[in-house]
C-alpha cells in the first residue's frame, strides 16, 4: 500500500467551502503538490484584486500555485502535467476538461454538498433547503463526462432543522467534508473503494436538480402557502438573500431583502402581499394559508436589522405592501 506522504495530490478549489478540506489534508501529512484556483476578481469600490480563500490559505502554507483563465490552455495542461498528481480533488471548482479530470493515474474526485444523485448542479444547499428537505449531506464521487453524475465513493448524511438557513447547512457541511475528503483518499490509498453508479443507488422521490441561483431567482412569491415561503427565505439566507418589492402608498418601490422570518398559520382574507404593522414590533406580511412575520430584513443602502430596530428609524404603515 501507498503511503500518504508519497502520493501525489493536486488540490482544486475556490471559495470558503473549498479552503477546510485543503486544510485537512496539509495538516493531516498528505502530499498536496500543487493547488489550482480561480484567477483573481476585482472586487469592491476600488476594484483592488481580491485572492480566493483557497489562494490565500495556500499562500500562508507556501503550496504552489496555478490560476488559469482556461483550463484547456496549453501553458496550464502543461503546467498540471509537470506536477505529475496521482490523485486529483476537486471542491467547489469549476467544470474540468477531459484533459484535466482524466490525467492522474487513481482518477480524480470531487466532492459534492448534496447526497447525489439528488441536487447536481451549482447550489445544492440552497435548493435543499428551498424545498424544505429534513435530511441532506456531502457526497465524494470519480468524475466523469456529465456533471456531477460520476460513480459515488462516499456519502455522509445530515438532518437540516426547520430553523436552520442555508448558512448554517453550509458551515456544517463543510466541516464534514474535510473529514469525508480525508477519509476518501485513505479509502483510495488502502485500495478499499467500490463506487457505486449512480443509476443503482435508490432515490426517494424524483431526481431534483440544483441549478445556479441568480438575482431573479430570489424574488418572493407571497401568493404561496407560508411553509414554502418560510423555506424560500431560509435557503437564501443570509446569502444571496430572499427579496420581495416594498410599494409605498406613493407608489414608490424599493427592495426590501428579508433573513429571518416566523410561520403564523392562520386563515384571513386578505390578498396575499398585504402587510399588517403595529409600527413598533412586527410586520406580518399575508400569504395563502397565513402570514410570514418578518424577524430581520435590509433596506436599500443600509444594514441589516432586526424588525424593531428598523421600525424605530423607518415610518411603515398597512398603508404599505409587498408586490
Amino acid at each position: 500500500m501507498m503511503k500518504k506522504e508519497d502520493l501525489r495530490i493536486v488540490y482544486m478549489g475556490t471559495p470558503d467551502f473549498a479552503v477546510e478540506a485543503l486544510r485537512c489534508l496539509v495538516e493531516g501529512g498528505y502530499n498536496v503538490v500543487g493547488v489550482i484556483t480561480m484567477p483573481d476578481k476585482p472586487a469592491g469600490r476600488g476594484h483592488k484584486l481580491q485572492f480566493s480563500p483557497v489562494k490565500q490559505y495556500a499562500l500562508e502554507q507556501n503550496l504552489p500555485l496555478l490560476q488559469p483563465e482556461k483550463l484547456k490552455d496549453e501553458a496550464f495542461v502543461q503546467a498540471l502535467r509537470d506536477w505529475k498528481a496521482d490523485l486529483q480533488i476537486v471542491v467547489a471548482f469549476r467544470m474540468l476538461p477531459e484533459v484535466v479530470w482524466n490525467m492522474p493515474r487513481l482518477g480524480t474526485f470531487n466532492l459534492h454538498a448534496s447526497l447525489l444523485p439528488q441536487y447536481r448542479g451549482a447550489a445544492p444547499i440552497n435548493w435543499a433547503v428551498i424545498n424544505g428537505d429534513t435530511e441532506t449531506g456531502i457526497t465524494t464521487f470519480f468524475l466523469r463526462h456529465e456533471i456531477d453524475t460520476g460513480e459515488v465513493i462516499q456519502q455522509v448524511r445530515i438532518p437540516i432543522a426547520d430553523t436552520d438557513n442555508v448558512g448554517i447547512v453550509h458551515d456544517k457541511l463543510m466541516m464534514l467534508g474535510g473529514k469525508l475528503v480525508t477519509e476518501t483518499v485513505d479509502a483510495i490509498l488502502s485500495d478499499a473503494v467500490k463506487p457505486i453508479p449512480q443509476e443503482e443507488m435508490v432515490v426517494v422521490g424524483e431526481l431534483r436538480p440544483a441549478p445556479k441561483i441568480f438575482k431573479e431567482t430570489c424574488c418572493i412569491d407571497w401568493n404561496q402557502p407560508v411553509k414554502r415561503i418560510y423555506d424560500f427565505i431560509r435557503g437564501l439566507s443570509p446569502y444571496p438573500a430572499a427579496w420581495s418589492e416594498l410599494v409605498q402608498p406613493d407608489g414608490e418601490v424599493v427592495v426590501m431583502k428579508i433573513f429571518e422570518t416566523e410561520k403564523i398559520i392562520k386563515s384571513h382574507q386578505f390578498t396575499p402581499g398585504t402587510l399588517l404593522t403595529d409600527g413598533k414590533s412586527y410586520i406580518h406580511i399575508a400569504a395563502t394559508d397565513g402570514f410570514i412575520g418578518i424577524h430581520a430584513l435590509q433596506l436599500p443602502g443600509k444594514k441589516r436589522l432586526r424588525t424593531d430596530e428598523l421600525l424605530r428609524g423607518f415610518r411603515l404603515t398597512e398603508e404599505f405592501r409587498m408586490a
